[in-house]
């Protein structure tokens, strides 16, 4: 395993990550979530990022307990708030109020007492941008926090944050964490160029594009059983959009180029997001030990230029680029 800073921070992290999205609590038993963990620590992954809302608050429970009797320290545990998390008014959002709530109950469900890294699951247009960033400076002055981070925020959004912080003497942030794929880049124009420049790392999610960036899902075909594109309680939803004859076809063309590397599709796929220097890490998910065993070995990759040219040359025509997919609700969910 490979280790990277986050974004411009001391902070070490290893250069593939576990999260546990749609699958602890929810897409796995409790046994296999746990063999899952034990096969990342196994492989020398040190981080693990999860969020208060996934599974309903179960998914950190499920962590906490996976990850209970190590060394605290040789641990970097990521956690996210701003979802519902509950059904009153202030359940949700960036507000002080909830922030301070959401964290008390992050910590005992991880049974930790502080996480590496907290970060606003989206952007709050209902709350002022001072208010949250100061309820997370004082959570970095109590040691609850170490650092703060955001997901899926916008550059601009980004970027009036680091003001804000500057100007008023307060913790930056050093991390975004946004779907990031061969298929998705959304965020190469607008917000890449502003976080190099600002010393903002990128945790990015998705990075097999919910699987279909493995080569599983074929033209024409049935979903495989078991995958998924076939679990209506979680993972079919997101995937939907991405199963689309023209965008599989053209993925089935990449195993040559996966093969003439020595990778696994799923392998490919990983190195190609942590190509990008501005990647301090890719998250994997996973149902079983051995998808864990598979993608780490993506770690350390070098892609050659010329390999990487011919994987925009095949999917150019099915690519997102456009920065304004990245979204937050107007209002608090």
């Amino acid at each position: 395993m490979e280790f990277r800073h986050l974004g411009r921070s001391g902070l070490m992290v290893s250069e593939i990550s576990y999260g546990n999205w749609i699958t602890h609590g929810s897409q796995v038993e409790e046994d296999a979530a746990k063999a899952c963990v034990q096969a990342a620590l196994e492989e020398g992954i040190t981080t693990f990022d999860t969020a208060d809302v996934y599974a309903g608050t179960r998914a950190e429970e499920v962590l906490g307990r996976a990850l209970k009797g190590r060394r605290r320290e040789s641990l970097e545990i990521f956690t996210k708030v701003y979802w519902p998390t509950g059904s009153g008014p202030n359940d949700r959002g960036l507000s002080r109020k909830h922030i301070f709530e959401s964290i008390h109950g992050s910590l005992r469900r991880l049974q930790t007492d502080y996480v590496d890294l907290y970060q606003a699951h989206r952007f709050d247009h209902e709350t002022p941008l001072e208010e949250t960033l100061k309820a997370f400076d004082d959570l970095v002055r109590q040691g609850k926090v170490l650092y703060i981070g955001v997901s899926e925020w916008r550059a601009e959004e980004i970027a009036r944050a680091l003001k804000i912080a500057d100007e008023m003497g307060l913790d930056r942030i050093v991390s975004n964490q946004p779907q990031y794929n061969m298929l998705w880049r959304v965020i190469e124009s607008e917000v890449v160029p502003l976080c190099e420049k600002e010393g903002v790392g990128q945790i990015v999610w998705s990075p097999i594009a919910q699987g279909v960036l493995t080569g599983k899902y074929a033209p024409g075909a049935a979903p495989p059983a078991g995958s998924r594109a076939t679990d209506e309680k979680s993972g079919a939803g997101f995937i939907k959009r991405l199963l689309d004859d023209e965008v599989l076809t053209r993925v089935q063309r990449l195993k040559p180029l996966a093969e003439e590397a020595g990778l696994s599709m799923a392998q490919l796929a990983i190195a190609w997001v942590l190509q990008n220097p501005n990647v301090s890490s890719a998250i994997i998910g996973a149902t079983r030990p051995e998808q864990v065993r598979d993608n780490v070995k993506a770690s350390g990759v070098t892609l050659e230029a010329d390999l990487l040219q011919r994987v925009d040359e095949i999917l150019a025509p099915v690519v997102e680029r456009d920065p304004a997919k990245t979204v937050s609700p107007s209002r608090r969910p």
